[in-house]
Order: structure tokens, then sequence, then C-alpha cells
């Protein structure tokens, strides 16, 4: 290659580093000085509203939470002082089941870090994987989405997740909550009825199979968790130690009811913390799942019925039919991009019977207290991190969402994206701003 072909390469590269960075926003600085937002209709998250609020933090705390009707307020000892008449406040909205971060471009498998090699990989970490210069993050940042549990994909026994702060230098600093949860894909034990009674008996005797399999292994796993000084460490079996002594989680996704039985049987008989993610048969479920404290993390409301028999509008209505059956149940949205969707999702759970409360608290207490995070987050309370933003309008309904000001442990963050800079861009150029 001759040097003025070397030079020219070197001088795009450079140019393409340089818009990349551009592209990529700093972490908002640590909160200096105190904020008081004043007169906005507050949604606490844990059903409570209160209609003219008073909300104060300092240092990355809450330190007032009130109804500003009824408590006097010195304004002036205060550094910031927002006035949010007529718009809403409410708690970071938190993402469940999500891969962001640990993938850009799904067709592009070098940016896909999110699966590894095998089927049981409980050792597995997500968050050393968590990229924090994610393009997909602020896209989900600004409509509210604050908070994220990073999950592994693939295998039998995928790894661990955490939750993360959406707005940080790196994975250390980004980290709420690391290694909650180990992450399990449930097999499959339908069996499809054919002619070949042959093949249908194999099929059988698979999963089964698989089921034995699966007992035995976390036979296995409880044994050696027993023993706190092991001649050799497994690696596998010691990120599983968790599940049996009760600081770790034990996140099943499936879907069918025989599935579900099969993994509250499980956990039952280990003696495990059994999270079910998914789980479209729940609502046929209620009674087992309310006795032995079972939450559901749902994937999404837009979804088809899972049976042509079934009611076209089943996946709406699960939501109220969990909320109803008294069973703790958490919205969530597969994937990375699909999350700046969450709210809308649960909004439309508004339609099918649960309130309005009831569908915020979906995507923030209840998640919270699934994801062992509610002494910090979820919830509008003194003492609790400031992680919250301010709308202009609802934020669960697609036409009304503006948030206009976030706050992730008092630190105002950067709502710009990718997306809004397209969007004047296009504006821009057919003179239509």
């Amino acid at each position: 290659m001759t040097l003025h072909k070397i030079i020219l390469v070197a001088l795009v590269l450079f140019s393409v580093s340089l818009n990349l960075s551009a592209q990529n926003q700093a972490p908002a600085e640590a909160q200096k000085g105190s904020v008081l937002i004043m007169n906005g209709k507050a949604h606490l998250g844990n059903t409570s509203v209160i209609e003219n609020s008073a909300i104060a933090f300092e240092n990355g705390k809450l330190t007032l939470v009130a109804d500003a009707t009824v408590i006097r307020i010195d304004k002036r000892k205060y550094d910031n002082v927002i006035d949010a008449t007529g718009k809403d406040i409410y708690p970071g909205f938190i993402a469940c089941n999500t891969t962001l971060g640990l993938t850009e471009i799904d067709l592009i498998r070098a940016t896909r870090d999110y699966r590894e090699v095998g089927e049981m990989n409980p050792n597995v970490r997500s968050i050393i994987a968590y990229s924090t210069d994610s393009r997909i993050i602020p896209t989900v940042r600004s409509n509210g989405v604050l908070i994220a549990e990073i999950v592994p994909q693939g295998g039998r026994i995928s790894g661990q997740s955490s939750v993360v702060n959406l707005d940080a230098w790196n994975w250390e600093d980004a980290a709420v909550s690391m290694d909650i949860g180990i992450h399990m894909n449930w097999p499959r034990m339908t069996v499809p009825r054919m002619e070949n009674a042959e093949r249908e008996e194999n099929i059988r005797q698979k999963v089964k199979t698989e089921l034995a399999d699966l007992d035995f292994y976390f036979s296995e796993a409880a044994a050696y968790a027993k023993n706190f000084s092991p001649p050799e460490a497994n690696l596998r079996f010691e990120a599983m130690r968790g599940l049996f002594n009760g600081t770790k989680k034990l996140f099943v996704h499936c879907n069918n009811a025989k599935e579900i039985i099969a993994a509250v049987d499980l956990a039952t008989r280990h003696k495990i913390k059994l999270v079910l993610v998914g789980a479209t048969d729940s609502w046929r479920l209620t009674a087992l799942l309310k006795e032995n404290k079972i939450p559901v993390i749902l994937n999404g409301t837009h979804n088809l019925p899972p049976r042509e028999d079934e009611d076209t509008d089943i996946s709406y209505k699960l939501p109220f039919l969990l909320q109803q059956g008294g069973v703790q149940f958490a919205m969530s949205v597969d994937g990375s991009w699909q999350v700046r969707n969450l709210m809308f999702q649960a909004g439309t759970s508004e339609a099918y019977g649960l309130t309005t409360e009831q569908a915020i608290q979906s995507i923030t207490s209840t998640p919270a207290s699934i994801l062992g995070i509610s002494d910090k987050l979820g919830t509008l309370e003194e003492g609790k991190d400031a992680t919250l933003f301010i709308s202009t309008g609802n934020a669960l309904d697609m036409r009304t969402n503006h948030v206009t000001e976030a706050f992730i442990s008092g630190r105002k963050i950067n709502l710009d994206n990718a997306q809004k800079e397209l969007n004047k861009k296009f504006l821009g150029k057919y003179e239509l701003e």
C-alpha cells in the first residue's frame, strides 16, 4: 500500500472515531446542591398519589416527599427549585429481563455479547459484559426507564443477572446490585400429537431424561453448597451457592402450565426462591403461585395468544388476572431497543382492568421488590435514591409521554439520543421545525 493510501485510511478512521465519540454522551456529574420539585402530581410507585407534591433531594437521596398543601416550605433553603405545575413525577421505571448493553445490532454477531458456549453456565456474569456506551441506552432513558436488569441468554442455565443504572462510565459505576439471581430456560414439556407413535414416545422420553438430568444437577449443587471447603472448587456450583442459602433467586423462563408446575416443584423441594419469567399460563395457576409466594415477570402485553382457541386479548388482560389472583407481577419487554416501549405496554393493561397506579407499580415498586432493590429504588420515599423523572403527560401513554427532566441518584441526566438527533436533522432538511 502506498504512503498516500495509508494516510487516507488513517484520516478516515480518525474521522469515524471522532464521529462515534461525539455521539457518546458523558455521564452526569454527581449532584451538587439541593433540589426541590414543587406542585407536580407525584405517582409514588406504591399506588399512592400526591396531587400537589413537594419533593426534595440532596446528595443523591430523597429528603422530602410530602403534600405541598399541608406543609410549609422555605424555598430559600434549596439551591435549585423546579416548578412542575401541570406535570407528573414518577420513580424511575425499572426494566426486567433485558439485554441492554449486551447487544447493539442483532444482525451483527460482534455486537452480541449475551451468550456463552455450553448448556450449564451458572457462573457466567452478565455484568462484566455490560457496555455503558451503547447507543440504545439513551433512547430507553428518554422514556423514563432509568434502571434495568441485564440478563444472559441461551443454554439450559444461562448465567447470572445484575441490576444497573442507565447512566455510568463503566459497569462498576453502573452496578446497583450484582449477581442477584441465576437464569434457567426450562425444558419444553409439550409433546405434539403425531401419527408416528414411536416418534411421539421418543420425544416424551427425551423430556423425562432432561428433567431427570436437571434435578440431578440441582441435587449435586445442593450437596456441594453444604460443603464450605470442598477439596476442589467447582466454579459452576460455587455460583449456585446463593440459591441454597437464600441470597440469590432462580429465574425460570417458561410458559406452559406443565412447565410452571414442574419449576415450582423443583424450587420447593430444594427450598429455592423462585421467580417465573414469561409464564403466559400463569393465570391458570394463580392459587399455586399465591400459596408459594412466587412472583412473575411478564414479557409484555403486546403478544398474540399462545393457543389458537384462547381469547384474542388474553395477553392484554393477563396482568389483571394475576392482580385478581393475588400474584405479584412485574412487566418486562424482551430484548434491548424494545425496552423503550415498556411503559406503553404497561399502559395497555389499563384498558384491560388495571388502574393507572397498579400499572405504574408493575414497572416501579414490584420489579424493585422482585430484584431485591426495594430498599433503594422503586418508590418515591424519603431516604431512597433520588431516581425519578418529570413528564408533561401520562408517561404510560405514547401520545402524551414527554420526559422533560430525569435524575439518577440525584444526578440530572442528558435526555438526548440518536433518534432525537435524526428527527431534528430531517425536520430541518424539509423545513418542518
